[in-house]
């Protein structure tokens, strides 16, 4: 009996240690400001590409699209130069500090542009009925809980023709050190079952960022 109570004792310890471990990953970062200026990191565009992901992503003068995550604005920036002042970029992110951030980086480019920061909620991006041509989702897929309803909710922001595009770590070695443990990465094979389920499918596919794949969505 009292071999019973250790081990269940012991079972315990370890699933509130995995709580706590998932929890940690999932808390916002100590240090706001020292975070966004990683993201910023001239070491992020050596494995983020961003030029060519820009290039890949055929973007227009005019075009509205939501930079769902936006963190620092490290893409928010590069969309505005993309689709100019005649477009729209919605900047999207759950944390208040992030987006202040973020707004301030791009009011220093010193360009004309016309954009939206958007406080979102966890489970709703708060973005307008039919006012996206591309959401764009780049290391924030794993942070999302029910991703294949929050997909599906999400259609009523898209324009008719809109895409989504998903670009995530591997959860394998092929993503390297990444500072922080992988168990949490969502597959690539995941993401497209769950977007399937979502009511979309792949369009188009690209492989040459080495860390994360990079998938493009269409409505069915």
């Amino acid at each position: 009996m009292k071999t019973i109570v250790l081990l269940a004792a012991l079972c315990i310890t370890l699933a509130g240690s995995a709580l706590a471990e998932e929890q940690h990953q999932h808390r916002r970062p100590d240090d706001i400001k020292q975070y966004l200026e990683h993201l910023d990191s001239t070491e992020r565009d050596r494995y983020q590409k961003p030029s060519e992901v820009i290039e890949a992503l055929r973007l227009k003068p005019g075009m509205a699209i939501a930079d769902l995550g936006s963190g620092s604005g490290y893409f928010t920036r590069r969309f505005i130069e993309a689709v100019t002042e005649t477009g729209m970029v919605y900047a999207v992110d759950v944390e208040p500090e992030m987006l202040a951030y973020a707004k301030e980086s791009v009011i220093h480019m010193h360009t004309a542009y016309t954009a939206e920061f958007i406080l979102a909620q966890p489970d709703n991006p708060k973005l307008p009925f039919a006012s996206v041509d591309l959401l764009f989702v780049c290391n924030t897929i794993h942070h999302l809980e029910n991703r294949s309803k929050y997909f599906s909710d999400l259609k009523s922001s898209l324009k008719p023709g809109a895409r989504i595009a998903i670009i995530d770590f591997y959860p394998d070695e092929r993503s390297g050190d990444l500072g922080f443990p992988k168990h949490h990465l969502v597959a690539r094979g995941t993401i497209v079952q769950e977007m399937t389920a979502a009511g979309y499918q792949l369009a188009r596919e690209h492989s040459f960022l080495p860390k994360q794949y990079f998938l493009e969505f269409v409505v069915k």
